[in-house]
């Protein structure tokens, strides 16, 4: 941890700032998780905080390695591109094996399949 005492304060402020950013969003989509009704409305909020919320911290990240010279943290953005690619697949994997479920159970509030 003595490296962190040689953070300008400048990139520490920013790390904060983004870390709680981060943090926040996160929590945010966490909550839409518990307070949503439906499982079709409650799968966008965690999708969306996930992915804004680790872009945040992995920016963090970014700035306070980047800030204290021990390397250039660019490998980050492998970690954010990753996020930001599966994320979406994995709504939409999800989403469609719901609807399917949905349709061959026949339920109501779900329309048909109008494809030919």
């Amino acid at each position: 941890m003595s490296e962190v005492s040689e953070l300008p304060a400048w990139a520490a402020v920013l790390t904060a700032m983004l870390l709680v950013l981060g943090s926040a969003i996160t929590l945010i989509g966490a909550l839409g998780l518990l307070r949503l009704g439906s499982f079709y409305e409650r799968v966008h909020a965690p999708t969306l905080g996930t992915t804004l919320g680790t872009g945040c911290i992995v920016a963090a990240s970014m700035i306070c390695f980047s800030a204290l010279g021990t390397q250039l943290a660019m490998h980050a953005i492998l970690i954010t591109i990753l996020v930001t690619a599966t994320t979406p697949v994995t709504l939409m994997v999800l989403v469609r094996a719901a609807l399917f479920r949905d349709r061959s159970e026949s339920v109501h509030s779900i329309p048909a399949d109008d494809r030919p």
